[in-house]
């Protein structure tokens, strides 16, 4: 079995939190698959790129470089799923396969949560509010930066929740 030490996408390192690679198998030939669970950050960075140049450097040493479709997974944990054909299989016998009538498929997901992954790299989200304040407030919030205003949301937030 082939296991991911580390991944380059387009040259950059990831985090990666889980890996699976294998060959899956169909009528119309073999694939190189690599799942992938990353941070949220991450697939929102890639889930819209057709292809991707990818570096996957094995824990044995081998490396594979490769230029592979991107297929995002909704649901579950935030992951990416890439592919590339495989024409020649013999440098791959150690990879586990799977087909469409496989009785045993990888699970990427098991043994993370969402909030391990948040702990390395939490995503930010644009929130718009529609708020009814006295005119004084208003004038004062008007009159903040925008990333002194993030920050003090923020750690009021934190301490409103906590509770």
């Amino acid at each position: 079995m082939a296991v991911v030490k580390s991944v380059k996408i387009d040259g950059e390192t990831i985090h990666i939190f889980n890996s699976v690679i294998y060959i899956f198998e169909s009528s119309s030939g073999f694939t190189l698959e690599l799942d992938l669970i990353v941070s949220e950050v991450t697939v929102r960075r890639y889930r819209n790129e057709q292809t991707l140049i990818m570096e996957i450097e094995l824990e044995d040493g081998r490396m594979i470089n490769s230029i592979m479709h991107v297929k995002t997974l909704s649901g579950g944990l935030p992951q990416l799923n890439l592919f590339c054909d495989l024409v020649d299989i013999s440098e791959y016998d150690d990879f586990d396969r799977v087909d469409d009538n496989s009785s045993w498929f990888p699970n990427v997901e098991e043994g993370i949560t969402l909030e391990e992954i948040r702990k390395v790299e939490m995503p930010n989200e644009n929130v718009s509010l529609k708020l009814n304040l006295p005119i004084d407030q208003v004038e004062w919030i008007k009159s903040q930066k925008k990333k002194s205003l993030d920050q003090m949301f923020t750690e009021i937030i934190y301490q409103l929740w906590k509770k």
